[in-house]
Parts: structure tokens; sequence; C-alpha cells
């Protein structure tokens, strides 16, 4: 792909006897979204993490954009600055109010003025519905308004690329649709996305192109439609089965 803002070129990742990539490519447009899909093991997150460097590939590279990001020698404080993610745990600090949250990372980070850091959590917090929770801590808050406020704290480093793993699998079914709203929107306003979930309504919503992996390996990828109703390959079409 030409307009490729992610190309990962034959990753691979050993923990211990255990090879998690076992040769990966894959390549993510600008303002594409990828939704990655495979069985637990298959190394979905563990090729998320290697994107910012919270693994380390055994071999091969990870670009974003220009950027290296397996180099010995990458800033990996600025390609976190520029690759936002949010987990399944939210990961908010339970001692700081929603607004503080939000805040603290551009402030330390960029060097943001408090008063324009400020400024743009309010208005992240009113992009995902949470403008009337800005006072309040992570406790007192529903685990998809957590969720809500982990996504607005990653957009407020302003990244250029969002990376997501399982980020509904830890909430309740009625909980998930208000996250997964705020990521469509995410969507349509043209973010590059790279999402590891089972969550099939937002392939089909939202999602450009979906990579099925197993065993270490992409095994098939294709636009929604085509991959889970005309599946090439046998393991896909066994997997599909299980989730559709």
């Amino acid at each position: 792909m030409a307009d490729s803002i992610i190309r990962i070129r034959q990753a691979k990742k050993r923990f211990g006897q255990v090879e998690a990539l076992r040769g990966v490519d894959l390549e993510v447009a600008k303002g594409e979204v990828v939704l990655i899909v495979g069985p637990s093991g298959s190394g979905k997150s563990t090729l998320l993490r290697s994107v910012n460097r919270l693994e380390t590939l055994s071999s091969g590279e990870i670009w974003v954009e220009d950027t290296c990001v397996t180099s010995p020698h990458a800033d990996i404080r600025r390609i976190r600055e520029e690759v936002g993610m949010v987990f399944q745990s939210f990961n908010l600090f339970p001692h700081l109010s929603v607004t503080e949250n939000l805040t603290l990372a551009p402030a330390l980070v960029r060097r943001e003025a408090a008063a324009l850091a400020s400024e743009r959590a309010g208005a992240l917090l009113a992009r995902v519905g949470l403008a009337d929770k800005a006072q309040a801590y992570p406790d007192q808050l529903s685990g998809g308004q957590q969720q809500r406020v982990a996504i607005a704290r990653a957009l407020a480093m302003q990244p250029k690329v969002m990376l997501f793993d399982e980020p509904t699998s830890a909430l309740d079914p009625e909980m998930i649709k208000e996250v997964l709203d705020v990521m469509l929107d995410l969507a349509r306003e043209g973010m590059t996305m790279l999402v590891v979930s089972h969550e099939m309504g937002f392939a089909r919503a939202a999602a450009d192109r979906v990579v099925f992996m197993d065993e270490g390996l992409v095994v098939e990828a294709g636009p929604p439609a085509e991959l889970f109703q005309h599946p090439k390959e046998e393991r896909t079409r066994r997997f599909l089965d299980h989730i559709l």
C-alpha cells in the first residue's frame, strides 16, 4: 500500500519455546480500520503490542510512517505519543480525577500548558459522552464509562494511530455498545485503527478489513462481508462457525 501508515514485515516473536509470531506481514493504510480476530494464543495481542513496543520482536520490522519501531535506537516515548493504545483493563489512575487522568500525559510528555490540556480534556470527554464526569474518580464510574475515559485519555495525546486490545472483553453486555459507539465515531472521522476484538457487529459496521490469525500467522484477510460469507481457508471457516 502506497499510503500505509503501519508496515509489519516478517514479525517473529518467541517466548521461550513458544513461537507467538511466526513471520507476520501486514500493512494498514492511513484512515483504515483493521480488525484482527483469531483463537486465544494466535498472536493477536502480541502483534498489537509490538506496534508500540510493549513487546519487542525477536526478528522482523515494524514501521509507523517513517519511524522504525523495532530499531534499537527508536525513541519509544515518541512512538507512544503517536500510537495510542486502549487495553482490556482500563488502567486509569484511581487516585486522579477523570480530567487529571486525561491531562497528565500531555502535561508531562508534551509539556502542554495546563489550560490547553484541560480544555482538550473537556472537549474529549464531551466527545465520548462523559462531560458530566470530569471531576469524578474512576471507582465512581461504570466499566463502560471507564473504558470511554481510557479512549479519551489515549486521544488526548493526539495520536496518528489507535490500537485497541479487546476493548470490550471486560465489560458487561449492556456496556459494550457505548464503547463501540465511540469507536464507530472515531472510524467515521478517519482515525487509523488496529483492533483486536471479536465484536462482529463492529466489524461489519466499521472495519475496512478483517485479518484472521492462527498459530502466529495471518491465515486470511479481506473485507468483512467477503471474509465472513466466503472464507477461502478451512481454518477460517471453522473459527467463524464458532463466533458468527
